[in-house]
């Protein structure tokens, strides 16, 4: 199955397109397509988008390295420097506190009608991502290249087997789960 879509660019399009309408889907029926929710996580009142997120993360994270494990995908790991991490933290923030929506949720938000995510996130987002280009020839030769730390993961980072570190990272998350639902947020 892996290698029909791999081999097949309209395939693949089509399930990208149908795996992006299910995460849409989802992110709605989780309630973080609502500008109330998000905003009650940015005031710390309404912990659902860190629960949602901290839950897709133990998911994927399973998911993706139990694919490697059976040779069905292989990883691309990108390398990265601190200088990018806050140049697109401060983008990604940026955009955040104007107008209260991630890439994601804002997708989720323009698909179920939400016309502030349509007629401001959309724009901001081509906005944003054409300034960011015409900016990158400058920010290449200075900020993104400083902290240059490679193709770097936690596994190699702390030396060890990388299903060691799945697991106490998921059981770090989990913990955290359970205290986030028993502080009642």
């Amino acid at each position: 199955m892996f290698k029909a879509i791999h081999s097949n660019k309209s395939v693949q399009l089509l399930f990208g397109l149908l795996m992006g309408i299910l995460f849409g889907f989802l992110l709605h029926k989780g309630g973080v397509t609502t500008y109330d929710i998000i905003m009650g996580q940015l005031l710390l009142e309404d912990f659902t988008v860190v629960k949602i997120m901290l839950s897709a993360v133990v998911t994927g994270m399973i998911g993706v390295y139990c694919l490697n494990s059976m040779g069905l995908v292989q990883l691309h790991i990108k390398p990265g420097s601190l200088g990018q991490d806050l140049i697109g933290g401060l983008i990604f923030g940026a955009g955040f506190a104007i107008l209260g929506y991630c890439p994601g949720t804002l997708a989720g938000a323009v698909g179920h009608g939400a016309l502030d995510a349509l007629f401001g996130g959309i724009p901001g987002v081509l906005i944003g991502a054409w300034l960011f280009a015409s900016a990158y020839p400058r920010l290449e030769q200075g900020i993104l290249t400083r902290g240059y730390f490679g193709k770097l993961t936690l596994p190699t980072l702390l030396k060890l087997n990388k299903w060691a570190v799945i697991l106490l990272v998921c059981a770090a998350i989990i913990i955290i789960l359970f205290a986030i639902e028993k502080a009642g947020l």
